[in-house]
């Protein structure tokens, strides 16, 4: 442990904790096969190959890479990009501090903070308007943590990032915020409907957005984590007007309905009550839906709109009680 380090063992460890071509592109955002088309074009790429072997980046590889996207992001072409990155000293080479790039823009710099190495990579694709890279990131994120983990670890801070600095810099990189949005809400769809056995009634669950409310993308990744439990659901999506909102839940059915609400002007109470009042069923036999909101609209005390509501917080314990409603 305390013994000084031979000669080259600092060589013998980067080597050793070289990276893959696919780890190396979740970690940038950028496609496999965009890292090897830059390689094939411009001869930017991994210094070192072994015969017979995958090849493999060390940290100055990444480091002359990540110069790479900075550039490309600012607008440089490809092709001066790969020359400014290869020319530079490697990993730690001084950037450039004068915004350079066409027209002077600067790179969006993402606060981040601590998070995995997916949701850097889907933030700077963003950042580059790479949709292919996007569309990869996700793709490749979805099949190894699944839609809980993928929306809470990687897609959810990516897009609160992407939107604090909309918020911070007026309507810059706004189209940054709308490809990244298009992207997920198009990835929390593609999950399967959870398949429904025609001959035994299932009452499934109802989500929408309240009247006036267009914030979706946590609704759809409740409705993607729902469909891979298997749970049935009926999404109706953004501001659903009240009056459409009962004649579905009284058509339906459902279970449970979830109302979302992101901010305080469009959570209605009047319209949770509302909903608490509905009744469905045959005569004789009527009975009520339970009603669950979400989202930071709602007050933490949401028994005090109508007897019974229930405020959801967090989407994998928000999934676990309406599953655990629908089951019963």
């Amino acid at each position: 442990m305390g013994a000084a380090q031979r000669p080259g063992h600092a060589r013998r460890s980067e080597t050793d904790a070289a990276l893959t071509t696919g780890s190396v592109a979740r970690r940038l955002g950028v496609a496999p096969t965009t890292l090897r088309s830059w390689e094939r074009r411009y001869g930017i790429g991994p210094a070192r190959r072994e015969e017979g072997r995958h090849r493999r980046w060390t940290t100055v590889d990444v480091g002359r890479m990540e110069e790479m996207c900075r550039l490309t992001a600012l607008g440089v072409p490809p092709a001066e990009a790969a020359r400014a990155a290869l020319e530079a000293t490697g990993a730690d080479a001084p950037r450039s501090r004068n915004g350079g790039g066409r027209g002077g823009r600067r790179a969006l710099s993402l606060p981040l903070g601590n998070v995995r190495q997916e949701c850097r990579g889907l933030a700077r694709a963003a950042v580059r308007l790479d949709a292919p890279a996007v569309e990869s990131q996700l793709r490749v994120t979805l099949g190894e943590y699944g839609f809980t983990t993928g929306w809470e670890e990687v897609m959810a801070p990516a897009l609160h990032a992407v939107g604090r600095k909309w918020a911070s810099s007026g309507e810059r990189y706004v189209e940054v915020e709308h490809l990244l949005s298009w992207h997920v809400s198009s990835a929390l769809r593609r999950v399967a409907d959870a398949p429904e056995d025609a001959s035994r009634p299932v009452a499934p669950v109802v989500l929408a957005c309240v009247p006036g409310e267009q914030h979706t993308l946590p609704l759809e990744a409740l409705t993607a984590v729902l469909g891979e439990r298997g749970v049935p659901t009926r999404m109706f999506g953004a501001a659903l007007p009240a009056e459409a909102l009962y004649e579905a839940v009284r058509r339906i059915g459902p279970s449970a309905v979830v109302l979302w609400a992101h901010s305080r002007n469009s959570a209605d109470r009047a319209l949770v009550r509302l909903v608490a009042e509905t009744e469905w069923g045959v005569r004789g036999a009527r009975t009520h839906s339970a009603v669950l909101v979400a989202g930071p609209g709602w007050s933490p005390r949401a028994g005090t709109y109508a007897p019974g509501v229930e405020r959801l917080t967090g989407l994998r314990t928000a999934a676990d009680r309406i599953e655990s409603l629908f089951a019963a």
